[in-house]
């Protein structure tokens, strides 16, 4: 017997549909109202099997509905059953498809259950800790299939909720997806949602220069400094041919921007003075954020 298909949404634009999954107390309320408060057709704990029919209901963007955003979670005992299937079967008829999948450590889900007094829905009568183990077992399968993984545990609400509404804001009609360059320190830990990481830390290091540790990467004597390595220009146009190579394939893909991360050591002046340079270089929407450059320690 075939399988039956969905309608092909492919003579219009196909409609775009974002799907939140992850584990209990990671944030996947915040981030339906995040996408709802910027124009998604939001539906909480939409049974997967219902996939397909809810694209036949809107099979392309041309109706009122252009974009959808649900969430689906383990509160179904059958979530799982079918859940590649059915993605597959709404890919293959033309309809964008994401799946983010939001996780966070164990330490910190149990300081949000703690805070909210919420039972985990694993584990309703039991210790949170059993309900969590049981989940990341359950959901391991789907956070291999996902599109993106994003670990929420250092992420305050408001911040995640930013996070997601720059990530998901539609660029105008005819409009490339925004690069995001975005300067770091390693010693902070990697930019949540970078989708590229190139690492400066070989070039040498303005710290230790008496004159210069106080100033950073957007002063002209720091950046004079650093270009005068013989292995920065180098780097640079790297990364430059790279991003220019295959932004336009990311484009097509349809995401909304791309997240081009160089770090160094502290964040404040290799990877400041490499970001400044790489967007003099570069056209199309851009933006940049110097996410350490003022942090001392």
């Amino acid at each position: 017997m075939s399988m039956q298909t969905i309608p092909s949404a492919s003579v219009h634009e196909p409609i775009r549909l974002v799907v939140i999954t992850g584990l209990s107390g990671s944030g996947k309320s915040t981030a339906i109202r995040a996408l709802e408060d910027i124009g998604f057709f939001c539906i909480d704990n939409l049974p997967v099997v219902l996939l397909p029919k809810l694209v036949e209901l809107f099979p392309s963007a041309s109706q009122e509905i252009e974009r959808i955003a649900l969430v689906l979670d383990a509160r179904e005992g059958r979530f799982l059953t079918g859940f590649e299937h059915n993605i597959e079967r709404v890919r293959a008829a033309g309809s964008r498809v994401e799946v983010l999948f939001l996780e966070c450590s164990d330490e910190q889900l149990l300081r949000r259950y703690s805070e909210t007094r919420r039972r985990h829905p694993l584990a309703p009568e039991g210790r949170p800790e059993e309900g969590m183990e049981r989940e990341r077992r359950l959901m391991a399968p789907l956070r291999a299939l996902a599109d993106e993984v994003l670990d929420t545990s250092n992420l305050t609400p408001h911040e995640l909720r930013r996070l997601l509404q720059q990530r998901y804001t539609r660029p105008s009609e005819g409009q490339q997806m925004t690069l995001w360059l975005i300067s770091f320190g390693f010693k902070f830990g990697l930019p949540v949602g970078a989708h590229l990481v190139f690492d400066a830390r070989f070039l040498r290091n303005p710290y230790f220069q008496e004159e210069l540790r106080p100033r950073d990467g957007r002063d002209p004597a720091v950046a004079e400094y650093v270009m005068a390595d013989g292995e920065a220009e180098s780097f640079l146009q790297r990364v430059q041919d790279f991003i220019e190579r295959f932004r336009p394939a990311y484009d097509r893909e349809g995401k909304s921007h791309l997240a081009c991360a160089i770090g160094c050591t502290g964040g404040r002046h290799r990877s400041v003075v490499l970001v400044e340079r790489l967007a003099e270089r570069l056209a199309g929407p851009l933006r940049v954020h110097h996410r350490d450059v003022d942090r001392s320690s």
